[in-house]
């Protein structure tokens, strides 16, 4: 670690040179400050920057160190926060033009959290509009771009988040997931997401869409940073388990094609679980059943919360969200019912699963990144559905409402893949340890690469 800036630290690094008044979180906060203003205006990972509030969180988290009295695991480290979430006295776009100029007058659960641990709030990344979106494109301004290649999606809805931790613009990222929103964008920039158990982190008075299956999770480099920032935002200790496993090994779920170079990756990524003293078992689990679920739900909830945008303003909206609340409005309320009585029953089903095995392994996405505007037709030869090609192995765990952390596994072509691991419902703490051993196994040193690409002349 000798050699990294100490912006780049990891956080029980950075929190223990706080400690020994090594190095001030001022000086973090203003370099990390520094690099949005050189980066962003590129990457766009930001639509609303806290600086005068982050530098003053910044000099109270060095009074509470120079006390001797931190405040938790997370005083004075600088993290983002995707506008999703209201944060008293900052823009909360949502990712829409409908909401410009909005300013919150209150915080959201998670944010408070966040100000009681003393962590510097940097400030507001982007989103697609409403979440809705697995890319994170809106009509605010240009596309949040990927830092591992230009003109490359970072995914999303958590886009921003992402990026703002891949290029160094925050040591890590507060995003949310209602269908891979935070796995997505993580898995395209190399990065550790995790998305809790359902319910694990309350999120008062936070945004609503997405209401069966939306959780507030962590962005991080590593799977210690995603721990330590999980811990505070569900006011809980996560234990570091290490044990033989049962790992169900599901190479391609419902039968979807997965490109065959990420494919290959975690063909090798089941095959060094062997090798650390897990059994690891090819396995067709019965995933299906999820889009009668999910689609119905979630459009219910947009035409509860926004239907009325489209009688009001539908030249503020974009093209995706307006598709959306037609859709909504054409929606029969005989299959809102049905979704609602088939719920409890699929995540009874997944729940059982898990009698037989301990960790269901995944792809987290069936490609790399793709260029911003676009999403593949076909992979690997078969014809995708242009909204899921690419993205249909995070829902099901949303609707099953268990946790489910994506770690890299690898690159192609230059461009990180990713693992997904999934656990019970409750067993966040089991998917972590399974994702740190594979992190200390591979060794990953995949984050410095996004940055040294931005660095290069």
């Amino acid at each position: 670690m000798a050699d990294l800036s100490p912006a780049d630290l990891p956080i029980r690094d950075l929190t223990e040179a706080y400690r020994l008044r090594e190095v001030s979180p001022v000086d973090v906060t203003q370099e990390v400050l520094d690099r949005i203003e050189q980066r962003d205006q590129e990457l766009r990972a930001y639509v609303f920057v806290n600086r005068d509030e982050a530098m003053d969180q910044a000099r109270a988290a060095e009074r509470a160190y120079a006390a001797g009295e931190p405040r938790s695991s997370l005083d004075g480290v600088p993290i983002s926060v995707k506008d999703a979430f209201h944060a008293r006295g900052l823009p909360t776009t949502l990712g829409s033009r409908v909401h410009r100029g909005v300013v919150s007058r209150s915080d959201s659960g998670v944010v408070k959290r966040l100000r009681s641990a003393g962590s510097v709030i940097l400030g507001k990344t982007n989103t697609a509009e409403f979440g809705q979106s697995a890319t994170c494109d809106n009509m605010l301004g240009p596309d949040t771009v990927n830092p591992w290649g230009e003109g490359l999606t970072p995914g999303g809805s958590s886009g921003g988040a992402a990026v703002s931790v891949a290029a160094g613009m925050a040591s890590a990222a507060v995003g949310s997931d209602g269908g891979g929103s935070i796995r997505i964008p993580a898995a395209f920039t190399g990065l550790v997401g995790v998305k809790p158990t359902y319910g694990l982190v309350p999120d008062e008075k936070g945004f609503r869409g997405m209401t069966d299956f939306v959780v507030a999770g962590p962005l991080a480099r590593r799977v210690a940073d995603a721990r330590a920032l999980l811990s505070v935002l569900a006011g809980r200790q996560f234990a570091q388990e290490s044990r033989p496993l049962r790992i169900a090994y599901v190479a391609r779920p419902e039968g979807r094609p997965v490109d065959p170079r990420v494919g290959a990756s975690l063909d090798d990524l089941a095959r060094l679980l062997g090798d650390l003293g897990h059994t690891v078992i090819p396995m067709d689990l019965d995933l299906g059943g999820w889009e009668d679920i999910f689609g119905p739900l979630v459009l219910d909830d947009e035409n509860r919360e926004r239907g009325h945008l489209l009688a009001l303003c539908p030249e503020e909206l974009t093209r995706y969200e307006l598709g959306s609340l037609r859709a909504a409005q054409d929606l029969d309320p005989l299959d809102v019912v049905h979704a609602e009585e088939l719920l409890p029953q699929y995540r009874s089903r997944v729940g059982t699963f898990f009698e037989e095995v301990d960790v269901i392994l995944t792809p987290t996405v069936a490609t790399p990144a793709f260029p911003l505007g676009e999403r593949p037709r076909d992979i690997d030869g078969v014809e995708v559905d242009w909204l899921w090609g690419a993205f249909p192995f995070t829902v099901p765990f949303n609707v099953a409402g268990v946790p489910a952390v994506t770690i890299p596994c690898g690159l192609v072509d230059g461009l990180p893949v990713a693992a997904q691991l999934v656990t019970a419902a409750g067993a966040d703490a089991l998917a972590m340890a399974v994702a740190e051993q594979l992190e200390a196994a591979l060794a990953l040193q995949l984050f410095p690469s996004a940055v040294d690409a931005l660095q290069a002349p």
